[in-house]
């Protein structure tokens, strides 16, 4: 890797932290039903307004220690982490779609899920709103940029919605509405074979780690375990590996 391309992957990824230091406010602010736009950022504990040099990401928490300037009260350090995230993931999207339309229309959709993951994390929620933000953007982006065609999408939103709609009847509530919602909107934008990967990535890797969390009995068998982050990752490593995880999926059928 040349200078030229470690310079372009350290800007993305400064893009990347700063978008994801805003995705903090957004986890915060939306379940809150706050403004995400007015309202300078504060200490959550001393309710201090803080200055912008509070406010670089990633580097001021660990500038300042893990600690409110102010107040000394710790600060929690999911923020970092969500702007690493979005950080690596901003690099991740660059090197996959490269400088284009895509790369914006990714972006956008990768940020949205990243908000929906922690707030279902912390709240046990997927805002409508968020949901609706994701839809209506993959059906901007079908009309003037289609990657699939408008039956794939309706079929991915079928399969997406319907099953997990199925789930949530004979489990009498096991699913819930959000997850629901997410996989309608998500099916819509991968279409039917990537929606069906995402449902079994996030089903895989949902139950590793449900698994996990009961053996660390971190988690009881009847503790809920939010779906939302894992439909969340589902989606980002079929946009970004589908392909190569559906042909050896067919090469090994094949076999």
């Amino acid at each position: 890797m040349g200078f030229i391309d470690f310079y372009i992957f350290f800007i993305v990824f400064l893009l990347g932290i700063v978008v994801g230091s805003f995705l903090n406010v957004c986890i915060y602010r939306i379940p809150r039903n706050e403004t995400v736009v007015y309202n300078s950022s504060s200490c959550t504990e001393c309710e201090t307004k803080l200055k912008p040099f509070d406010l670089i990401p990633v580097f001021s928490y660990l500038f300042l220690k893990g600690k409110c300037r102010y107040c000394s009260s710790q600060i929690t350090p999911r923020y970092p982490l969500v702007e690493a995230l979005t950080g690596i993931i901003f690099v991740i999207s660059y090197v996959y779609f490269g400088i284009g339309l895509l790369l914006i229309k990714y972006l956008f959709i990768f940020s949205i899920l990243i908000v929906i993951s922690f707030i279902d994390i912390d709240n046990r929620i997927i805002p409508n709103k968020l949901v609706l933000i994701l839809l209506v953007w993959a059906i901007i982006w079908q009309i003037i940029y289609p990657e699939i065609s408008l039956y794939d999408g309706g079929l991915g939103a079928v399969i997406g919605g319907g099953l997990f709609f199925f789930i949530a009847v004979i489990s009498r509530g096991g699913m819930g509405g959000g997850d629901i919602k997410l996989m309608f909107a998500a099916g819509f934008l991968l279409g039917g074979a990537l929606t069906a990967l995402t449902i079994l990535i996030a089903s895989i890797i949902g139950s590793i780690v449900g698994v996990t969390l009961m053996a660390l009995k971190l988690k009881d068998r009847k503790d809920p375990i939010p779906f939302g982050p894992f439909i969340c990752l589902g989606i980002f490593m079929s946009v970004i590996f589908g392909d190569q995880l559906l042909n050896l999926y067919l090469e090994y059928l094949l076999v």
